[in-house]
């Protein structure tokens, strides 16, 4: 299973460079298919070869959008787009926002792929659900957004008629009715990862201590809620399965689907699963078959998202390297400060090559930061919680309930302006791709050095919730 998913990422990386028909894919894959009864190498280059035809039968549909997009490069297009996000103000007095379902009406009409990245003028604010009709100039892009329509003419057509969108909306005037600025925008950058909102000294100030993830939506948030629903005294595992599943859809249809959201919720469930009947997945199973599925979806991710990379990354350091040095240090479960320190530092080890090679920047102070801030973020999501509900069902009493999120909130944001004050706590260094590669080769060869120490020894207890990097 492992070897089949690391071959559909290949496949899909390698149709960037060439393209395989459907049906030269299947004339390829039933005859190896009959090799597929004995375990030898025959059946290994059988999976190696179904895996990277998949994946290159996969990325070559979703290359012919990105010859559509080419082929419209710099010309002024029409197209309506419902808006993924809400909309911010960006420069030269545009607003700003992403769009996808995307419908090409001039100069011809054909659907086109992906998202894109709006801005323009003609409407005062757009919400996430909206549908518009931009017209513009259109660029290909890379990374999470394909294409890119700036100084575009905009024009409503309808507006969002979602429930989920309109508890948004009603829940962010109840945080901003109960806490003060800006404890209201962080407590919704907490919650749901919104960072429009979010004074921008204040995001430097995250960036600059290495805290910007804990108001990023990510598997992080699911993980409080998981864990916070195997606390619960509920009747059965099934009610608890049941009760941790609808939360985790109802998470990702309020926060939108996001490459990390996406990957944070199929390893949720894909956890949830194996706790329920009493298995465990290996740990680098579970990351291949989540990126394999994700990526499988939408290909997109494979060629450029780098928000999809540092997500798994991240994901590898927790759940591969983490236990690694448990194990090599703790003769026993490490205490909580401990694992959010191991924990910590094994994500940041894992990120910081890609981190450094895109955006040349290193945070000395961020282990500090963590250690001191983010063993407080569940508790600060629940008062979060409960102070927006109160701005929005009892805005009398809302100035009370929210009080402990005040103070919490408070507290938190003085210790990043606190730490971000210190003197060349951001230091600036740039590294090659290949210097990258060979980082990350480095950590691949010590941790499988260490790894046959924790052959034999469990991920998670499958008498708990399971945990979700």
């Amino acid at each position: 299973m492992t070897i089949f998913c690391l071959s559909a990422l290949a496949g899909i990386g390698l149709a960037r460079k060439t393209s395989l028909e459907a049906n030269l894919w299947l004339y390829l894959l039933l005859p190896l298919l009959l090799l597929l009864k004995n375990r030898n190498i025959a059946f290994l280059a059988a999976v190696i070869a179904c895996g990277t035809g998949i994946g290159l039968w996969r990325g070559s549909a979703y290359m012919q959008n990105i010859y559509q997009l080419k082929d419209l490069t710099g010309q002024k297009v029409t197209i309506e787009t419902t808006a993924t996000t809400d909309s911010i103000y960006s420069k030269g007095s545009q607003i700003l926002f992403t769009g996808n379902k995307i419908e090409l009406l001039e100069p011809s009409v054909k659907p086109l792929g992906g998202s894109f990245k709006i801005s323009g003028f003609g409407e005062q604010m757009v919400y996430r659900g909206d549908r518009l009709r931009v017209s513009g100039k259109l660029y290909p892009m890379r990374g999470s957004n394909q294409g890119r329509v700036a100084y575009a003419q905009l024009e409503k057509l309808n507006g969002s008629s979602s429930y989920i969108n309109d508890l948004t909306h009603n829940f962010n005037a109840g945080m901003q009715n109960a806490l003060p600025e800006p404890a209201a925008s962080f407590g919704l950058g907490l919650l749901i990862g919104q960072r429009s909102t979010l004074p921008q000294q204040i995001t430097a100030a995250l960036t600059a201590v290495g805290l910007v993830h804990i108001v990023a939506v990510s598997g992080y948030n699911l993980t409080i809620i998981i864990r916070g629903v195997g606390r619960l005294r509920l009747g059965s595992k099934y009610q608890k399965l049941v009760l941790s599943l609808a939360l985790i859809a109802g998470f990702v249809l309020v926060t939108g689907f996001s490459a990390s959201i996406v990957r944070a919720a199929l390893v949720s469930s894909l956890g949830l699963w194996a706790w329920f009947y009493g298995r465990k997945f290996k740990p680098l199973l579970l990351i291949s078959l989540a990126a394999a599925i994700t990526s499988l979806w939408n290909p997109f991710y494979v060629w450029g998202d780098l928000s999809w990379y540092l997500s798994f990354l991240a994901f590898f350091g927790v759940l591969v390297i983490a236990p690694v040095i448990s194990a090599r240090f703790f003769r026993s479960q490490p205490k909580l400060l401990t694992m959010v320190l191991t924990e910590t530092l094994s994500a940041e080890l894992m990120t910081l090559p890609l981190i450094l090679m895109t955006f040349s920047q290193l945070s000395i102070i961020a282990l500090v930061a963590n250690v001191l801030v983010v063993p407080l973020v569940p508790v600060a999501m629940l008062l979060s919680a409960a102070a927006g509900l109160a701005g929005m069902l009892a805005p009398q009493l809302a100035g009370w309930i929210a009080l402990p999120a005040k103070l919490l909130l408070t507290y938190m944001l003085d210790i990043v302006h606190l730490l971000s004050t210190i003197p060349s706590v951001l230091v600036h260094r740039s590294i090659s791709a290949a210097y990258m590669l060979g980082l990350y080769a480095a950590v691949i060869i010590l941790v499988l050095m260490f790894y046959k120490r924790l052959a034999n020894k469990p991920i998670m207890n499958v008498e708990d919730s399971p945990i979700t990097p």
